[in-house]
């Protein structure tokens, strides 16, 4: 039965019809995709503008959708969002920790600045001490070029001592890695973020973000001007005030402004001083305040607040290690000796306090007494013990006490990167100078030098008599605690490359020789002396703290035998107007076991390597 139309007509099927119905439809179709490319294009080209004429933040934008839409936890909204909103991926699931027993994700606060963004350097001290590291903790030049770090053999195990002698260690630079893991304290730090904000600071949390987020792009000047600007907006807020600090550190570093470096050592103390200061950001400030006032020199300063720091947070180990190693570098080891004696009464396996603690009975000559210390600290490898001094004076104190062992922590010492050998273990190194224990005049390039004194042997020799037999008291004993037995003299008359008037004044001659001579008079890691050494006396096997320098030796009174030096392997002995040639920073050790005295002039030359700029800017030893 046909269909009827509105006014009654009656419909009749037809192809006609139906063709008119299906392009109306098609026409409707095309109409709305024409619509959607014009809505696609209009918004491309708005997309353009926005983003060219920086109509919008972008940046804003994204983070805002990351705050709404972030479903898979990664802290933005990108594909891996998109495909758990639309289901073709699980959301995951926050379990619960101690640390957030909610499941919730904790709000982002900065990390701490980065402790290291400078080292601290300091001259070594004492002016003669040429043969073992000082007690100050100085960061010198770089190791040598083929440092290497394996680890140290574990705690558990003992010590290799397959090296029997010196004469049979094979230098060697394989090792086998173990697999890097994560540190107790990289692991806690992990869980445990400090907490920089109080509860003021987070209600204005983006503003302190913003500016933070300008000083870590490296907009240090902008990053600063917005801090200043939210210090005298919010001049309570310790968050900003910090933020200032650490905007003036960058600056300063950027600059190389001590004159900036003071304001921000002085931001943080203000930060401090603030009221409702959340204890890890007192923390964070008082160490940052501490490590920047070394950097410019103020010991004192950064040891008053290491002990504000100390009486804030007293159950903090670290802490008084800090307060430590500050009473070190004042040169106080009674201070820093009782300082780690309550360190280890209240934690007896920290390492860290171990190895100060043994390092200290070592300078105060209780060998036998430091080798525990020094030891059992090594093999924790705990932060801070992975040190060539530490390794260098157990070594030293194995080797006074007959242990062969020392070889191995030798050996373990080079593999870490501290020493170059186990023959060269000098601390304070020029990487990649020419090394070997013995040298030919020829070898050095000094063959002048070499000539002259020679020549001039029995006029250097009797002006040294003329010191040695008066009674001015010139010759001074060596004091480096480098002898078990016998008597040992010196008589300097250049150190550090600066002359010693008042003994040129005794021996006129001798030192107008040398003025000539800048490879021997400008060396500032060395020194030119006479040495007087009585029968009976040996010296212990020691290095030199550098690799910049040769040592020369003219013999002037050489009894007939009876003395003798080893250095390394290889064991010769001095002539009357000969010139012996040798790098002190390998290992040496002395006999004296004549009748009579002997006496020597030493004299110190720079590497003839070292260019010309690196002898005028390498820091005096």
């Amino acid at each position: 039965m046909g269909e009827t139309s509105v006014d009654g007509a009656k419909m009749t099927d037809s192809p006609g019809g139906n063709a008119a119905i299906k392009s109306e439809k098609k026409t409707e179709g095309n109409s709305f995709f024409s619509w959607l490319l014009v809505l696609a294009l209009l918004g491309a080209w708005l997309s353009v503008g926005v983003m060219w004429f920086d109509l919008v933040d972008y940046n804003s934008v994204v983070g805002a959708l990351g705050g709404v839409y972030d479903a898979d936890g990664d802290g933005d909204f990108d594909v891996e969002d998109a495909k758990v909103l639309l289901g073709l991926t699980e959301k995951p699931v926050m379990v619960a920790s101690p640390e957030n027993p909610l499941g919730e994700k904790e709000l982002h606060e900065e990390s701490l600045p980065g402790e290291n963004k400078e080292s601290i350097s300091h001259s070594p001290h004492g002016s003669t001490y040429d043969a073992e590291p000082s007690l100050e903790f100085t960061t010198e030049e770089s190791r040598p070029a083929n440092q290497i770090s394996p680890e140290l053999p574990p705690a558990t195990q003992p010590v290799p001592t397959s090296v029997s002698t010196p004469e049979s260690i094979t230098e060697t630079t394989e090792f086998t890695e173990e697999p890097s893991v994560e540190s107790k304290e990289e692991k806690e730090a992990k869980k445990k973020k400090p907490k920089l904000l109080n509860k003021f600071d987070k209600t204005i949390k983006s503003e302190i973000n913003a500016a933070e987020k300008l000083r870590k792009k490296g907009k240090i000047e902008e990053s600063l001007h917005a801090f200043e600007a939210l210090v005298q907006k919010f001049p309570q807020s310790p968050r900003c005030r910090y933020g200032k600090a650490q905007a003036e550190d960058d600056l300063a570093e950027k600059m190389r402004s001590n004159e900036m470096l003071l304001k921000a050592v002085n931001s943080y103390r203000e930060v401090a001083d603030l009221p409702d200061v959340p204890p890890d950001l007192i923390k964070a400030t008082l160490k940052r305040r501490a490590d920047r006032q070394q950097f410019l020199g103020r010991t004192r300063g950064s040891l008053a607040t290491l002990e504000k720091l100390v009486q804030i947070f007293p159950e903090d180990v670290s802490l008084k290690n800090d307060l430590g190693v500050a009473h070190l570098l004042l040169g106080d080891n009674k201070s820093a000796k009782r300082i780690y004696e309550e360190v280890l009464a209240r934690a007896p396996h920290d390492g860290f306090a171990k190895v100060h603690y043994g390092f200290i009975l070592k300078s105060e000559n209780k060998i036998a007494e430091s080798i525990p210390y020094l030891r059992e600290g090594l093999e924790t490898g705990e932060p801070g013990t992975d040190d060539g001094r530490f390794y260098f004076h157990l070594g030293d104190a194995l080797q006074r006490t007959g242990d062969k062992s020392a070889y191995d922590w030798y050996e373990a010492g080079h593999r870490r990167g501290h020493f170059a050998s186990v023959w060269q273990r000098s601390l304070y190194n020029v990487p990649g100078l020419r090394a070997q224990p013995w040298w030919t005049a020829e070898e050095t390039g000094y063959t002048v030098l070499v000539k002259m004194l020679e020549r001039n042997w029995l006029t250097i020799r009797d002006e040294a008599l003329s010191v040695l037999d008066g009674t001015s008291g010139q010759f001074l004993p060596e004091d480096e605690n480098l002898r078990e037995t016998g008597d040992w003299g010196q008589f300097t008359l250049w150190q550090q490359g600066r002359k010693v008037a008042a003994s040129c004044r005794h021996v006129p001659k001798t030192c107008a020789l040398l003025e000539s001579y800048p490879e021997a008079t400008s060396c500032k890691r060395g020194q030119i002396k006479f040495s007087v050494m009585q029968t009976g006396t040996h010296v212990w096997p020691h290095t030199g703290p550098t690799n910049c320098r040769l040592r020369m030796h003219l013999g002037l009174v050489i009894p007939s035998k009876g003395c003798r030096i080893r250095c390394t392997n290889q064991t010769r002995e001095w002539e009357e107007g000969k010139v012996l040639i040798f790098d002190d920073s390998f290992e040496h050790e002395v006999w004296q076991e004549a009748e009579s005295y002997r006496l020597i002039f030493i004299v110190d030359v720079w590497h003839p390597e070292l260019t010309q700029l690196q002898r005028q800017t390498l820091s005096p030893i």
